[in-house]
């Protein structure tokens, strides 16, 4: 299913884009965004900056700078909360838009050992909190 840029909440960072996560940063090819809700502590999620539906519709050089970005990220939360495991998923059923979840996981903690939940609704942090979780993500990129 394609997703029209007009509708996409990563291009027109639309109310839903708002509710659901916070912008960290730009970088070199995409949007760094903390999602807000944080059963998995840390969790990010990583946007394509243009309107491509998947990996395979970009040059190798986009691909390559788009994964470096991933990666970048995930070693940045590595870095900042030291999680046991963390979890990749690009997902787009419903919104065709290339992003990537960046799920650090814990042993004894919500969600270990399974696949984990797009959004659980369950733990959401404080204003202080989410500015703590930022400012650890981005002191460790």
């Amino acid at each position: 299913m394609k997703t029209n840029p007009a509708e996409c909440l990563y291009c027109t960072k639309n109310q839903t884009q708002q509710d659901l996560m916070i912008k960290i940063c730009d970088l070199s090819v995409s949007e760094l965004f903390l999602f807000k809700e944080q059963s998995y502590h840390g969790r990010t999620l990583v946007a394509y900056k243009g309107h491509v539906d998947g990996l395979f519709e970009l040059t190798d050089e986009e691909r390559n700078a788009f994964m470096a970005d991933v990666a970048k990220t995930a070693a940045a939360m590595d870095k900042a909360f030291h999680p046991d495991k963390i979890n990749f998923g690009a997902y787009s059923d419903t919104l065709s838009h290339l992003h990537f979840h960046i799920v650090p996981k814990y042993q004894g903690a919500f969600g270990w050992g399974g696949v984990f939940e797009m959004n659980p609704k369950q733990k959401y942090l404080s204003d202080a909190e989410y500015t703590q979780v930022i400012d650890a993500i981005k002191a460790a990129l």
